[in-house]
């Protein structure tokens, strides 16, 4: 399977997810800050994916699964004994669920465009960093006794909101106000996985030829 992925993208989550389960993945370098976006190769990325952002799956029957939250758990369900996951049709699915989608799109949305592009203007960003401490928020109060975002098994919801508070400092979206996502981050990268993961998913082709 292929992975494309930019290592400022959220698809540094499925990097995390496929590490965890032992999945072996081929990363694609896309350069998704120029423009038009580009494989390593010249290849256009819209021919790839004609939704033209990071990540998608390359499967190997040659279809593809695009969106990170359905790739999360197309992951986590090739190795359900890696416990990435709860079953499907479970009350504990649909809490993932939850957390997925708000996380992709209460959280990561918020920070991108909006804290990426400063043409869109300070009042603009003031207004979503103020967003994304109102999610912050939330998710301080769901870790409050929690190891793990669902509880006491990691689970890839904790790949993906990694994505977004590895993102904070850049994003001057401080976390000082949020003790328990703080301790939360601090056990995330201390997983030889995680570690594993954002090692790989850093790497350029210019670093490659290095």
């Amino acid at each position: 399977m292929q992975l494309y992925y930019h290592p400022y993208g959220c698809s540094l989550a499925p990097a995390i997810a496929a590490a965890e389960a032992g999945i072996a993945l081929d990363l694609v370098y896309v350069d998704i800050i120029g423009e038009p976006h580009r494989l390593a190769d010249g290849t256009l990325y819209s021919q790839i994916n004609t939704r033209n952002y990071v990540p998608l799956l390359g499967l190997d029957d040659g279809t593809e699964v695009s969106e990170a939250g359905i790739i999360l758990q197309y992951l986590a369900d090739l190795e359900p004994a890696a416990g990435l996951a709860p079953a499907n049709g479970t009350t504990e699915r649909r809490e993932l669920n939850q957390w997925l989608t708000f996380l992709g799109t209460e959280l990561r949305k918020t920070y991108s465009p909006w804290l990426f592009h400063p043409e869109v203007g300070e009042v603009a960003q003031t207004y979503a960093r103020r967003r994304v401490a109102a999610r912050y928020a939330i998710v301080e109060q769901q870790l409050a006794g929690r190891t793990w975002l669902l509880g006491e098994t990691f689970s890839v919801a904790d790949a993906y909101l990694f994505v977004m508070v590895n993102w904070a400092a850049a994003a001057k979206t401080p976390l000082a106000d949020f003790p328990n996502i703080r301790a939360w981050f601090e056990r995330m990268k201390a997983r030889p996985q995680v570690r594993a993961a954002i090692k790989q998913h850093s790497v350029t082709p210019d670093a490659e030829a290095a």
